[in-house]
Parts: C-alpha cells; sequence; structure tokens
C-alpha cells in the first residue's frame, strides 16, 4: 500500500498544482505549504480528518465536456476568465469547442474545473482557426475606439480587444452571441463606445438587444449590475427570434447564506489596517461623501460589487464578527458563492489571484437565466435542433 506521504505528492502532480496552491485549495491556512512540504518529505502526518480531506479531493475536472452527441449546442469561451459564463451555458447542455484566456493563474483554474487549458491570447489566434459554434460567449475589457465615427462598421473598433470579437464573428458567423461587460460601458466615451459596438454588430448582419441587470434581483446577494449584449443572426432569422431579457426573480437575499460556518482567523484584518479604514472612512464623512470600506452582516440583504481589487484591503465588502473582533474580509469560498459559483468548483491558487479571479468573473445565476431566454428563443427559430443526434466528428474539438 502506498505511503501517505507518496500518495500527497502524486495526487498534487497529477493536479498539476504547487504545494501553496494546492494547501490554498484544501483551506490548510496560513502556512499550510509548509505543512504540507512536511508532510510530502515524510516529517509528519496529517490527521484522519485532513487525510480524509486529501482523499477527496477531485481527481478529476467537475465540468468536463459532455459528449459532443449529447449537447444541445456549441460554444466558444472568449477572455474566457475562469470559465463563469461557460459554466452556466454548460449547465444547459453546451458543448466548449474553444476557450481563450492569456492569465496564467486562471488558465490554471480554469484546466483544474474543466480538462482543459484554454489558447493563450486571442489577438495572437486567427479567426480561421477558431471552429465553427453555435453561440460566441465573451466578457471583454472596456476600451475607446480612436477612430469611432468613420461608419466603416467594426472596421472601427481596430486596435481594442472587441475588435477580436468582431472578426470571428465575421468569420465564423455563429448563431447568437453572448457578452458583458461592465455597467459603465453604457457611458464610457460619453456613449460612443457601445454605439460603436452595437453598429458593428448590426452590419455585421445580427440583432442586438442591450440590458443592464443586477445580481441582487436573481438571487445572489450582491449589489453587481452589468451590461449584456445579445445578438442573433439574421442568416438564421435573428430580426424575429422572440427574445427578451430574463425578468428579475426577485427571490429574498441574504449575506449569511454565502457565508462559511469556521473561518480561519487569517481573514480578521489587523489593527492597523482597521484604523486606516475607520480614518479614511471618517475623512470623506468630514468631506461630505459615502466613500470608505463597508460593513455587512449575516442579515444583510446583499454585498456591495465584489471587484478585482478585493484582495488589496478588502474595504469593499468586510464582515462584521462577534466579541469585539475586527472585521474580516470574505474567504475566496465565500467570494465564490458570492458569484454564484457551486462548492465544487474548485479552487487552486493562492487567496491573492482567487480574489481577483472571482472579482473579474460573472454572476453565474443572471448568466444562465440569459442562456435559458437565449436557447428558448432560438429553438423557437429553429437555431437550435432540440434533437440529440449530433455526431461526435460534425465539429472539431480544440482542447
Amino acid at each position: 500500500m502506498k505511503e501517505i506521504h507518496e500518495y500527497i505528492r502524486e495526487k498534487r502532480m497529477k493536479l498539476g498544482l504547487t504545494q501553496k496552491e494546492f494547501a490554498d485549495a484544501l483551506g490548510l491556512g496560513k502556512y499550510g505549504d509548509r505543512t504540507l512540504r512536511r508532510w510530502e518529505n515524510g516529517e509528519s502526518k496529517p490527521s484522519k480528518l485532513e487525510v480524509q480531506s486529501i482523499r477527496s479531493f477531485p481527481d478529476e475536472p467537475p465540468f468536463p465536456n459532455r459528449d459532443l452527441s449529447e449537447s444541445k449546442f456549441t460554444t466558444i469561451d472568449l477572455f474566457a476568465g475562469i470559465g463563469g459564463i461557460r459554466l452556466a451555458f454548460h449547465r444547459l447542455g453546451g458543448h466548449t469547442v474553444f476557450s481563450s484566456e492569456w492569465d496564467k493563474f486562471s488558465q490554471k483554474t480554469y484546466r483544474v474545473n474543466f480538462g482543459e487549458i484554454p489558447h493563450g491570447d486571442i489577438t495572437q489566434i486567427h479567426e480561421r482557426d477558431v471552429p465553427d459554434h453555435d453561440i460566441l460567449l465573451a466578457g471583454f475589457p472596456c476600451q475607446p475606439f480612436s477612430q469611432a465615427g468613420l461608419k466603416k462598421g467594426f472596421e472601427d473598433t481596430r486596435g481594442t480587444l472587441f475588435f477580436d470579437i468582431a472578426r470571428i464573428i465575421s468569420e465564423k458567423r455563429p448563431k447568437a452571441f453572448l457578452l458583458e461587460n461592465v455597467k459603465q460601458l453604457r457611458g464610457h466615451d460619453k456613449g460612443n463606445t457601445l454605439r460603436v459596438i452595437k453598429e458593428s454588430l448590426k452590419d455585421l448582419q445580427y440583432t442586438v438587444h442591450v440590458e443592464v441587470l443586477r445580481a441582487a434581483d436573481f438571487g445572489v446577494p450582491q449589489n453587481r449590475e452589468r451590461i449584456f449584449i445579445v445578438g442573433f443572426n439574421n442568416d438564421f432569422g435573428g430580426v424575429l427570434t422572440p427574445f427578451k431579457f430574463p425578468k428579475p426573480n426577485h427571490k429574498p437575499t441574504r449575506v449569511g447564506d454565502i457565508l462559511e460556518d469556521f473561518v480561519d482567523e487569517k481573514y480578521t484584518i489587523s489593527d492597523a489596517l482597521y484604523q486606516g479604514h475607520l480614518r479614511r472612512k471618517e475623512e470623506h464623512k468630514q468631506k461630505g461623501n459615502g466613500f470608505g470600506f463597508s460593513l455587512f452582516n449575516r442579515e444583510s440583504p446583499y454585498t456591495n460589487t465584489l471587484s478585482a481589487r478585493y484582495y488589496k484591503d478588502g474595504s469593499e465588502i468586510l464582515i462584521e464578527q462577534e466579541g469585539g473582533q475586527n472585521p474580516r474580509k470574505l474567504t475566496p469560498r465565500e467570494c465564490a458563492r458570492l458569484q454564484g459559483f457551486p462548492d465544487d468548483f474548485i479552487i487552486p491558487v493562492s487567496d491573492t489571484q482567487a480574489y481577483r479571479q472571482f472579482g473579474n468573473s460573472v454572476s453565474i445565476p443572471v448568466i444562465e437565466a440569459i442562456a435559458q431566454e437565449m436557447i428558448s428563443a432560438m429553438k423557437v427559430s429553429k437555431m437550435i435542433d432540440d434533437s440529440k443526434d449530433r455526431k461526435q466528428n460534425e465539429i472539431p474539438v480544440y482542447a
């Protein structure tokens, strides 16, 4: 029988994780990498409970592609991050044939959960090399268009990352797309950025729908607003596609529903940091504005928006603690829950990277609600064949 130190090392190597990453994923605490190193070297042994945790840690990705023959539609995942948009469409029967993400830490989280490493920088990938697909998915950075207004269609967007979406749409002609961005896109560059995006997509012969939706209106305890752009190919009857954005379900939300029962003390902020937060909040108050850190408790209906900068000081979302303790930051698992990720989604990176990744990701229940409306509308328009007789070799799969 294999010794436990050999088992731990082999399992970690199979997952492709460093000792620090595996320790973080196992929730071993502040100095977990040292503990794991001693276990692997045979210098100490984990407890029975810790052995159970290690053995129960998934050996295989929890969200692999289903067989193409069992899929209802195909997607590509651009600016994929950790795969939040993909996960929502996966749940509804999608099969991802291509993904792209340049950040190496996000690639690692993506690989551990979906079983594939995304292709790198999309600007370096020719559109002809992207497989055919039914639905294009992308969350993309907000950038100004220096040549906007020249009436050249998507040529106006050259030099921006939106151009890479547009050139793939132009070449591959997917039946539909879903794009996600920050709410501020509406007013970015005095509204010019969104105007050019819409005009570019319409010039490519797509019927375009735009809406801002809030996560807290879809059962997620976070006041997160994002803009969503949905389009349907006019070659397939896009103009007649009966799509409407989902209506809020107004399900009651409560911050306590996403909080963990036992939280390591490392998430409690220091006296120095807390005093700094208090001082800055008072300074803002004196200036007559409401900026500063924000406190929440279990009974709060929702939090502020989780951002990619949360790792710095956690100021936008701090959780009250009993017994006179300083407030604490959310744990990475709580951040995952705040975005609607299931608990079997693996977090294989450091806390700093996890905060960045979930802050940059999407609210999955909102995406899933949009996806359901898109798929229903596409079935009515016969853009999606609801039968399951696809053949595995119809579309090449890029792993």
